[in-house]
């Protein structure tokens, strides 16, 4: 019997994402986008789940947000 694989608690949609972060979708892409001043190499990746859709893990989304707020307090 093979090993249960652990999953994500929790995947979430574009828009969920944006709805949490409280930002545009143009935003958002330009975070992605290497090409962009606004490009964050830290900020969460998507994950493909099919041929044209893609969703965000839940964990490394708050994880982003809570090491942007360390960085604040660290200043």
């Amino acid at each position: 019997m093979q090993p249960k694989t652990k999953l994500p608690s929790k995947v979430l949609r574009l828009q969920e994402v944006l709805d949490l972060l409280s930002i545009s979708k143009s935003y958002h892409f330009a975070k992605l986008d290497k090409n962009s001043k606004s490009y964050d190499p830290t900020y969460p990746k998507p994950i493909s789940v099919g041929e044209r859709s893609v969703r965000y893990i839940e964990q490394e989304v708050i994880d982003w947000v809570n090491a942007r707020k360390e960085e604040r307090n660290a200043s």
